[in-house]
């Protein structure tokens, strides 16, 4: 068995793709637009990690509520620099909602509130200003 990707239901597909793309660094890997369906896939994989893909799919015009995301979970990415992925996605008004005190894990969420876990590749010494930061919400 091989995994493939998993799906995430986005509402606005604009800002889903600049936070995966523009703040996570994933590329586009294809794009399916389906008029007779209304709805638009896109799959996204990480340049290190082609084979594992997340797949954003926007239903044109629907009104309906995802809620929280919390009966997701969340998806989990390796990133080389930790503070530096939390900095870069700050500076774009993303919430760092776990900041990485540990200097190994933080959370993000989505623009459709799709925890999002960074893990550090091997660890960080601790820094500030991360350290002192408290949690922010849910994730």
């Amino acid at each position: 068995m091989k995994f493939l990707h998993s799906m995430v239901r986005v509402r606005d597909l604009d800002a889903s793709l600049r936070f995966y793309c523009e703040g996570l660094g994933l590329q586009q890997v294809r794009r399916t637009d389906v008029p007779e369906g209304k709805f638009t896939l896109v799959y996204l994989a990480a340049p290190e990690n082609p084979d594992v893909e997340v797949e954003l799919t926007h239903n044109w015009g629907s009104e309906e509520d995802y809620g929280s995301a919390r009966n997701f979970g969340h998806l989990a990415f390796r990133v080389q620099d930790i503070y530096a992925t939390c900095e870069h996605l700050q500076s774009m008004g993303y919430i760092i909602s776990r900041p990485p005190r540990d200097g190994h894990m933080a959370f993000v969420r989505s623009p459709d509130l799709i925890s999002i876990e960074l893990l550090q590749e091997g660890r960080l010494p601790p820094r500030e200003p991360w350290v002192s930061m408290s949690s922010t919400g849910s994730w």
